[in-house]
């Protein structure tokens, strides 16, 4: 899964104001001017030595939360096949599906909750203080999770509030980033969350591989569990040595403040951050303006109904290509291939730690060569239609081979065709990380203009976390009822989500969010609604008019 953290919310942030009035710039407090007129100051700031050491400072902090996410997610896959775990939570053959559904899926609702949660505690307190509430909610879920205690109900409670924690972080971190980050580096670092998170399944795969070897005492599966606790104290304790978001503190009226931060992270208090500064405030007061008198039933008026269930649908479609599900129960899938835990049991996670790194690879490659590139409609189509192939032809191969089955697959070697249907998966997860893991985010985005995009990201962050708690419910019993169909569901799911995209969703990369409104405009017309049909398209013009000057181009 590739979440992070609000990253619709992080991309809003990334397209500063690029065309400022810098003539009704305001006068503040110990705040050095910027005189507009002074043609050889540049209106970004040329970090020093010192303002790059700290700005990547507080992004490996910030990312730790990302690490944390990340192993979360993976260990527990391989925590649940550990017969010491089963052992010590006494988990006889007929409940071990139910237990690592809910083990997993209990998480994912309390990320949900944590995730709807932190908004209002976000606005009041800050990001900062938001981040270290959440690291000590994950640090007290994991000592529950840690603890001994033969009680799978406190098992179950220490999962929940860890899901807590990590909803709530995984929302603030990319707004905090984006908020605290420089014009020119924000995409990059921006894009270092969702890599952290890669690293940390990566990471969390590789422990359960190695703390397999151990003997089968209670440390076995507990040592993978406590080690979450080295990123959760990391960020919290990290947080301390940070200071508050700029952009949050100009929203409570706090410039003194906030130009104390700017000038802390930029490690600079000359001109060009004084201007920085002032773009910063007039950004702030335009989004103040375009979200006044906002009432959420426009999210349900036409057009931006149309933009509403796109962007929720874009986060169910995400969790319903088979990905999510592969990266929480990895050596679950693994086992339908080269035999269940027991004698293939070190087997099932090697191949685990390979898919986690390809999954890494995957990742930094998009970022580096493929990111802007390409529109979003061609990557997402093309990348549902091969993670389909590769699914279907799994489930084929699988279904005619009987050698690929567990019962028929020995410990010591693989045949040829269980070679073929692992490097499927590996070719699955690849086309995944080149499209439906990193685009549905920047789409979601990019779909709402500034008067809606705040709940219509939002609404999309909670469907992905709901499409998350669903399939990770799910998918033991699936995995359990269906065996080698389960890789069948998976490639049809996609080939229907790439009918999808065809069908519904307009290319937004490379257009202006003026253009993009205008786009939804003109699908209304084709309807025969006409741009003034109802109060939602007026007030979104009248709001959001200038939103291709403030914004600029989407995909640049």
């Amino acid at each position: 899964m590739f979440i992070s953290p609000i990253q619709g919310e992080a991309y809003r942030l990334s397209r500063e104001i690029q065309d400022v009035k810098w003539n009704n710039m305001t006068s503040y407090t110990q705040i050095p001017q910027w005189d507009h007129t002074d043609s050889t100051v540049h209106p970004e700031p040329l970090l020093s030595r010192q303002g790059v050491f700290r700005i990547y400072w507080l992004t490996a902090i910030v990312c730790c939360g990302g690490i944390l996410f990340g192993y979360d997610s993976g260990v527990i896959g391989g925590v649940l096949t550990f017969d010491s775990f089963l052992r010590d939570f006494h988990c006889t053959p007929d409940i071990q599906t139910r237990v690592s559904a809910l083990a997993v899926g209990i998480q994912q609702a309390g990320a949900l909750v944590g995730c709807l949660a932190i908004w209002p505690v976000t606005n009041r307190h800050g990001r900062r203080r938001a981040m270290m509430y959440c690291s000590a909610i994950f640090c007290l879920g994991v000592v529950f999770e840690v603890i001994n205690s033969h009680s799978l109900p406190l098992f179950y409670l220490g999962r929940v509030i860890c899901g807590l924690g990590i909803g709530g972080s995984a929302t603030v971190i990319p707004i905090y980033l984006s908020e605290m980050s420089p014009t020119d580096m924000r995409a990059r670092l921006g894009s270092c969350y969702q890599f952290t998170f890669t690293v940390g399944i990566l990471v969390s795969y590789w422990v359960d591989y190695g703390i397999q070897f151990r003997a089968p005492t209670a440390a076995q599966w507990q040592i993978p569990l406590a080690l979450q606790l080295v990123p959760g104290a990391l960020m919290g304790l990290g947080m301390l040595s940070l200071d508050e978001s700029i952009r949050w503190l100009l929203s409570q009226g706090d410039s003194h403040r906030a130009w104390t931060s700017l000038t802390w992270i930029r490690a600079s208090s000359g001109p060009s951050v004084a201007a920085e500064f002032a773009q910063i405030k007039e950004g702030i007061e335009a989004d103040r303006h375009a979200t006044a008198d906002f009432h959420v039933r426009e999210l349900l008026e036409r057009p931006n109904a149309r933009r509403f269930l796109l962007g929720i649908s874009l986060f169910l479609a995400q969790q319903s290509t088979g990905a999510t599900a592969m990266a929480y129960f990895g050596p679950q899938f693994f086992s339908l291939l080269v035999g269940p835990s027991g004698a293939n049991q070190s087997l099932t996670l090697l191949l685990t730690g390979i898919f986690g790194a390809l999954k890494v690879i995957s990742c930094l490659a998009f970022i580096i060569w493929v990111a802007e590139r390409f529109g979003r409609r061609p990557l997402l189509i093309l990348g549902a239609l091969a993670m389909s192939l590769c699914m279907v032809s799994t489930a084929f191969v699988v279904r005619s081979d009987p050698s690929t089955t567990p019962s028929h697959t020995t410990s010591s070697s693989i045949r040829t065709t269980g070679i073929l249907t692992i490097s499927l998966i590996y070719l699955d997860i690849i086309a995944y990380n080149f499209s439906w893991g990193p685009l549905p985010w920047p789409c979601t985005a990019e779909l709402f203009n500034t008067r809606i995009r705040e709940p219509g990201v939002a609404a999309g962050v909670a469907a992905q976390w709901l499409g998350n708690f669903v399939w990770s419910a799910s998918t033991p019993y699936i995995l359990a009822g269906m065996g080698w169909a389960t890789f069948l569901l998976f490639g049809v799911l996609d080939l229907a989500i790439a009918g999808f995209v065809w069908g519904c969703l307009p290319e937004t990369g490379g257009r202006s969010l003026e253009e993009i409104e205008g786009l939804f405009e003109s699908i209304l017309d084709e309807e025969g609604l006409g741009k003034g049909s109802d109060s939602s398209s007026s007030s979104s013009s009248r709001h959001g008019g200038r939103e291709g000057e403030r914004y600029g181009s989407i995909g640049e």
